[in-house]
Order: structure tokens, then C-alpha cells, then sequence
């Protein structure tokens, strides 16, 4: 049969029974949904960000520009008629202007009109009010709201403490602003902004009070706002897919070095299993011609030992073939509750008359066991192995000791099997678990490695330690079950 042919066979899929095979992780799906999710909420806190970002600074950009054109309009047509000893408080607040001479008056009254005339038709403009020191509308280009009083605005009683300019945005006319009376309703969201009018001794003499619907800087910002969420977008799918791209390809290049890494174990496994199953095979196959020989010339009792010594020897290989198989069989049986002291009390009874012949003495512990994950069975095979094992390290006697401890969190029992034979030395210690490898004359090497498989099938651990001459100690770890 070919023995490779057999393995993809053997390995290929759990048989009927068999525990299914714990997905592998999946490095390129799992990447691209992470990194989708990681660059999508990077680029759209940027985006909103940067787009928050515009509009605050072209709003502010554009208040400025307002204040700076408001205060300088005002300075202007004061310089134009003649009216320098006056601030355009006094201009614009009729209460606040003295006895004052004909042609003052007029050039006065000159400058109010044009400077009105000027803020009236400011452009974007929705409206515009001027208030007096008490928050009294004294001008307005809605004119019901001349003469009202404000005298819980907050953001006014601001403008005038602070006596700087005082912004908002909108996107909405609110009830509660009483001032917010236009004569056309805004499209879109709207600015307020408050531009203080100061004398020369820094003293508030009136307010300039303009809500405007900025129609080519809304335009600005609508542009602003695509250029920045097309350039996001197009960054992060550049970013996405670039990553996407080299993650990919490192997902293939580990791919086909794991399956090369397979492909070498698996032909290193081949080696070593054809040169042990090759070299127990010289020795009975050279005696078994022998014997046939010898039958062959021979009559009486001298025939019958050679028949006697071909029969030993192909039992002795059907043995081996067995084991064989047995190993490269997949693992089959769920996971059950077991008493590991129970399995070892029944394993102990078969060895009974092996364990009396080699005057053997068997310390068993007889404390109660917690319950583990294991498989009846499978564990039966396992403590076969193990216990014939110590027995044969033991020709001449010893002690059989074996014992159970729970680790400080009481998840894990740990069974400890020592025996007192002859030991392993450190290479042979380190060894002991390597498929094919043996000490014992005639053996495959495949008994720890079945004890090792059938542990960690079921969530547990094997191991050995050895000294030469004093003894071997086989610690089994159970997980305990819940």
C-alpha cells in the first residue's frame, strides 16, 4: 500500500465521530475589515474635521472683514463731513449730542444718512440694527424694531462689556431671539455679528448689529466641502488598497511557505517512518528466511522450533503494523467527564500478573479525583502505554508510584506516574517525544507520541522528566471538567 497515499487518506478530514477542526485565522479577510473600519473612521473624523474647520475660519474670515468694513465706513464718513471732534456714537444716538451749531447739525445728520444708507444696503445683508448704550434699537432696516429694548441679550450685553465683535452662526431663525425679525427668511444658515462703534476713551457708544446669509461664501465653503470630502475619500480608498495590496501578498507568500513547511515535515516524516518501519523490519524478516531455511532441511522437533520462530516473528511485525495504523489513524471520540483514578485503578488490573512476575510495588493514591476532559477509552490507551512503559524499565523490580495534584486555581489536575527503572539520559529525555525514536530493542517509537496526541486532543499536556539510574516520571495535565 502506499504509505503516502495512506497519510492523505488518514489526515485528509475528521471521521464520523471526530471533533471538528478549529478554523484557521484568517489574516487577509480579518485585515480588510479592520482596516476598512480603522481608515473609515479615520477619514471621516478628518473630513468632519476639516470641513468644520472651514467654515469656522471662512465665518470668522468673513465677521472680520464685516467689522473692519463697518468700523472703517464709520470712520470715513466722519472724516468726510468735517465731524473729527465727534464719534459716530454721537451721530448715530440722538440723546448723546449736545448744542450744536447749524451747519454741524446738517453735516451731521449728512453723515447718519450715508453711513444708514451704506449699512442698509450692505450686501448678503438679512439685517441690521444699531443700539444704543441701554439696548434700545435706535435704527433698523426692519422698522418695528426701532425703539424696542433688549435687555436680556446675552450675546449684546457681551459685545458691550467686552467691546469687541461678538459672532454667531444659525441654521435656523430661533423663537427666542426677539431681534431675529427679517423682513426675507434665510435660505440657508445665517451669521450674526455684533461690531461695536468705540470712542476715544475705548467707551462703547453704540452697536452695530448685522445678520447676514453669506450666499458666495456659502457657495465657497459647498466647494470647499467637496474638494475636501473627494480628496478623504479617494486618500483613504488609495490608502486602503494599497495595504490591501502588500497584506495580500504577504498573506500569499505565508501561505505557500507554510504549505512548503508541510510538504518538508511531511517528507521528513516519510524518512523517518520508512527507516524505523525498514530497520525493525531487516532483523525479523533475516530470521524468518533463516527459519525457512532450516524447515526446509530439517525433520522432528528441530523444524517445529523454526516453524515456531517464523510465526513469533510475523506475529512481531503484525504488531508493528498494528501500532502503525493505530498512530496514523485520526483520534476519534468526543470529549467526556472522566475519574482518572478509576482509569487507573482498571489499567493497574490488567498489568496485574506483569507487575507480580517483574516484583513490582504499586503506590496508588487513594484520594478522591475531581472529574476532567478526556475520553474513556482514548485515556485507557494512553495509561496502557505509560504504565507498560515504567514496566519494562523495571526487569528487575521497583515501586510504581502514582499520585494526583490540583494546581492553586483548581483548573488543572496534574497525574504523575514515576517508576524507579534505569532512566533516560538528557538526550534521551529530550527525545522521548519524537516520532519513531526508541530506547527499547524492537519497538517503533511511536508509544509517547500517541500519549502526546491523545492529551492534547482533549486540551491537555504530557510531559517527562528522567535521570539515569534513579527513574522516569510521566506528568499527565487534565483540564478539570466544569
Amino acid at each position: 500500500m502506499d504509505i503516502a497515499a495512506f497519510l492523505g487518506r488518514g489526515r485528509s478530514g475528521p471521521d464520523e465521530g471526530e471533533a471538528a477542526p478549529v478554523a484557521q485565522f484568517n489574516l487577509l479577510r480579518w485585515f480588510s475589515l479592520i482596516s476598512l473600519v480603522i481608515i473609515g473612521t479615520v477619514a471621516f473624523g478628518i473630513g468632519t474635521v476639516s470641513t468644520r474647520f472651514l467654515v469656522s475660519e471662512s465665518l470668522e474670515r468673513d465677521a472680520m472683514l464685516s467689522a473692519q468694513f463697518i468700523q472703517t465706513l464709520a470712520l470715513g464718513e466722519m472724516r468726510h463731513h468735517g465731524l473729527e471732534s465727534m464719534e459716530m456714537g454721537d451721530v448715530l444716538v440722538p440723546h448723546h449730542i449736545g448744542m450744536l451749531t447749524h451747519s454741524m447739525a446738517d453735516a451731521r445728520e449728512q453723515a447718519r444718512s450715508e453711513f444708514l444708507d451704506h449699512l442698509g444696503h450692505l450686501p448678503d445683508s438679512l439685517l441690521a440694527t444699531i443700539f444704543s448704550p441701554d439696548r434700545t434699537v435706535v435704527w433698523s432696516t426692519n422698522p418695528d424694531l426701532v425703539g424696542q429694548r433688549f435687555a436680556d441679550d446675552e450675546a449684546l450685553d457681551e459685545a458691550f462689556q467686552s467691546g469687541g465683535r461678538v459672532s454667531a452662526e444659525y441654521s435656523e431663525v430661533e423663537e427666542g431671539k426677539e431681534e431675529q425679525q427679517f423682513i426675507h427668511p434665510p435660505k440657508m444658515f445665517f451669521i450674526e455679528n455684533y461690531i461695536p462703534l468705540i470712542d476715544a476713551q475705548g467707551k462703547v457708544t453704540a452697536m452695530v448689529e448685522i445678520y447676514k446669509e453669506p450666499v458666495d461664501l456659502i457657495d465657497r465653503v459647498n466647494r470647499g466641502y467637496r474638494m475636501i470630502w473627494l480628496a478623504t475619500v479617494i486618500g483613504g480608498v488609495l490608502i486602503y488598497f494599497g495595504l490591501y495590496w502588500i497584506v495580500r501578498r504577504a498573506s500569499l507568500l505565508l501561505a505557500a511557505q507554510q504549505n512548503q513547511l508541510v510538504a518538508n515535515r511531511t517528507y521528513v516524516g516519510l524518512g523517518e517512518m520508512s527507516s524505523a518501519v525498514a530497520h525493525s523490519l531487516r532483523n525479523p524478516l533475516a530470521s524468518i528466511r533463516s527459519s525457512a531455511e532450516l524447515a526446509q532441511e530439517l525433520e522432528g522437533p528441530p523444524a517445529r522450533k523454526c516453524i515456531d520462530d517464523i510465526v513469533t516473528q510475523v506475529d512481531r511485525m503484525s504488531a508493528w503494523v498494528r501500532d502503525l495504523l493505530l498512530c496514523l489513524r485520526p483520534l476519534q471520540g468526543d470529549s467526556e467527564q472522566v475519574e482518572p483514578m478509576e482509569a487507573v485503578r482498571a489499567t493497574l488490573g490488567n498489568f496485574d500478573q506483569q507487575l507480580a512476575k517483574s516484583k513490582i510495588e504499586v503506590e496508588c493514591s487513594d484520594e478522591a479525583a475531581p472529574l476532567v476532559v478526556s475520553h474513556q477509552l482514548l485515556l485507557a490507551q494512553v495509561l496502557n502505554s505509560v504504565i507498560a512503559n515504567a514496566i519494562e524499565a523495571m526487569p528487575d523490580g521497583g515501586q510504581l508510584i502514582i499520585r494526583t495534584r490540583l494546581d492553586a486555581g483548581g483548573r488543572w489536575l496534574h497525574l504523575s506516574i514515576d517508576d524507579t527503572g534505569k532512566g533516560m539520559s538528557r538526550q534521551q529525555e529530550m527525545m522521548a517525544f519524537k516520532s519513531f525514536y526508541t530506547t527499547k530493542q524492537g519497538g517503533l517509537g511511536i508509544g509517547l507520541i500517541m500519549v502526546k496526541q491523545i492529551m492534547e486532543r482533549f486540551g491537555g499536556k504530557a510531559s517527562l522528566t528522567s535521570r539515569e539510574n534513579e527513574g522516569t516520571c510521566v506528568c499527565l495535565s487534565f483540564k478539570v471538567a466544569d
